[in-house]
């Protein structure tokens, strides 16, 4: 076996261990989560699952490279260096790693039965999509592994955590002071209220003469005039969405 192909991780001078670029790890997972989140929505919204099945297949695809042959090979983790190459390199342990993309792997795998070869469709499914978008996004939002977090718990002594959490403890108040949290906590209550006032004026909806449900502003014939579905969308069966995408609800 050609250890250069089959290897998980690089040997970098002045490290005792396999490391990855977290900088790249991180990109990576954003990748994942644009086109998760696109396809969650579609499945979600839409109930077209077609978009699922394909990044499921590519996602399965790509954890199965880094995870059995090489990081190196991922083609995510390829346009993540690329897009940092600039950056300097931040080098994490690479068992830790190993660990969160099996969990990663399993979850694809998983989904992969279900959706792609067996077609089902349920909460199973839902549950599993939201903890992949869970995990990447805390890795690509926040620089947070979770899956290394779990793998912290069951090792003792795990080196060059991401974002140096095995090697050294907060500081003091660097996770913010109780008024920097009142501060969050008015923020959301404010959002909250604006919310209800915003539902609450809301304009009403009013019968047209054509039969249509329209919102009241849409009385005004100059509105109404604009809110006519073109005859384009009519054919495309798009009339909901033209409505939608115009203010026309």
């Amino acid at each position: 076996m050609n250890s250069t192909l089959f290897q998980f991780g690089q040997q970098i001078p002045g490290y005792n261990l396999p490391v990855l670029n977290e900088r790249a790890v991180r990109a990576s997972a954003g990748i994942f989560f644009l086109f998760a989140i696109v396809s969650f929505m579609k499945a979600w919204l839409v109930g077209d699952f077609q978009l699922t099945r394909m990044f499921v297949i590519a996602f399965l695809i790509d954890f199965t490279i880094r995870i059995f042959i090489n990081p190196r090979y991922s083609p995510s983790l390829i346009l993540g260096q690329w897009f940092v190459r600039k950056q300097q390199p931040e080098y994490v342990g690479a068992p830790q790693k190993r660990f969160a993309w099996a969990i990663g792997f399993a979850l694809a795998f998983t989904m992969f039965l279900l959706v792609v070869i067996n077609n089902v469709m349920g909460p199973v499914n839902l549950i599993v999509c939201a903890l992949c978008l869970l995990l990447l996004f805390f890795e690509t939002a926040f620089g947070i592994c979770l899956g290394c977090s779990v793998y912290r718990l069951l090792n003792n002594k795990p080196e060059l955590c991401p974002g140096g959490v095995c090697e050294q403890a907060p500081a003091p108040n660097t996770g913010g002071s109780k008024i920097e949290g009142l501060i969050v906590v008015a923020f959301i209550l404010a959002i909250g209220f604006s919310s209800h006032w915003v539902h609450e004026h809301t304009p009403q909806v009013a019968l047209h003469e054509t039969g249509e449900m329209l919102p009241r502003t849409l009385t005004d014939p100059a509105e109404i005039e604009r809110c006519k579905v073109p005859e384009f969308a009519k054919a495309m069966g798009h009339e909901t969405k033209w409505r939608l995408h115009n203010n026309c609800k």
